[in-house]
This record gives C-alpha cells, structure tokens and sequence, in this order.
C-alpha cells in the first residue's frame, strides 16, 4: 500500500506519517521500518531541523538511510516497508545537483520499486506563480512528482493545521 501524506510547511506532515506507520505498520525496534530522508544539512537551519526529525524517531524503530539523490535505490534496499520524507527536498536536490535530465527516469524508477511506502511530500497547487525561473520548474517538478504518485496511490491524506483530511 503506497500512502502519501501532502500538505502545506509544517504543517504536520512528517507527525502525520510517523504516527501511520507505528500505529497501522507496528513499527518497533523489534520490527523496523526503514525511515529515508532525502534531507541535507548545509546550512545551520537545516542541522537542526534533521537533528529535530531524528530524536522525533529515537526508540520507534525506524532504520535511516539517508539519500538525497538516488531515491529509487533507496527504495529498493529498504525492503519491503519504507517512508520517505520528503519529496519537496528530494525535488529540491534533483535541482540543486543539476540532475534534471535524471527526474523522469528517477520518478518512474521510484514508483515502481514502492511496495508499502509512506511517502511525505509539500503541496504546491495552493500557492502562487513564483516570481523567478527556478522556483518555477521545483514547483513543476514537484507537482509532477506529486501527481505521480497521487495516482499510484492507494491512499493521499493532506495535512491542514495538523489534522489529517482523506483526499484518496
């Protein structure tokens, strides 16, 4: 079963999808689940939202890998259960490593290898039209992503104010 939870920035997301999978998956230090965070710490803002995220996951289970660029291969190590937070940063990195050329490959690719997957992601239909060009293609990039998955999707939540609306 693929679940995508989407919702605005901060807006429980990542809570959202921890909670699924210790209450609906059991996840336990004697039943792990593998946690993949396409997240990386390059500036102090972000060492100390990881750092946040990694003790929300001290003692429930989850086994870290950690990828920014190669999503599909962690996927597929990961076994048969994995969440993923978050495409917005994945997305983010597929542009910042000048990897767009790889985006379709790698999204198909991805999908294709998501058996019991959570997977976190940022809404981007809500907003507006960004004033520069790259901003312009992450929000394409990460709507196509989200589309993708949405439709492969056996369940979509979007977080709003940190209550969980079923969408799918």
């Amino acid at each position: 079963m693929i679940i995508l939870i989407t919702g605005g920035i901060k807006s429980g997301k990542s809570r959202r999808a921890l909670d699924i999978a210790v209450q609906e998956w059991q996840v336990s230090p004697e039943s792990p689940v593998s946690f993949i965070a396409t997240a990386e710490a390059l500036d102090d803002e972000m060492k100390l939202r990881i750092k946040r995220h990694r003790a929300e996951r001290v003692n429930l289970g989850f086994t870290t890998i950690e990828e920014p660029l190669e999503l599909d291969k962690a996927i597929a190590a990961a076994g048969q259960r994995a969440l993923v937070d978050c495409l917005a940063l994945w997305v983010n990195n597929i542009i910042y490593y000048k990897r767009e050329d790889d985006f379709p490959r790698l999204l198909e690719s991805s999908i294709s290898e998501m058996k019991d997957c959570i997977v976190v992601t940022n809404e981007t239909g809500l907003g507006n039209v960004p004033f520069d060009e790259t901003t312009r293609r992450y929000n394409l990039l990460l709507a196509e992503a989200n589309r993708r998955i949405a439709a492969a999707a056996d369940r979509v939540e979007l977080m709003v104010s940190g209550i969980p609306l079923r969408v799918k």
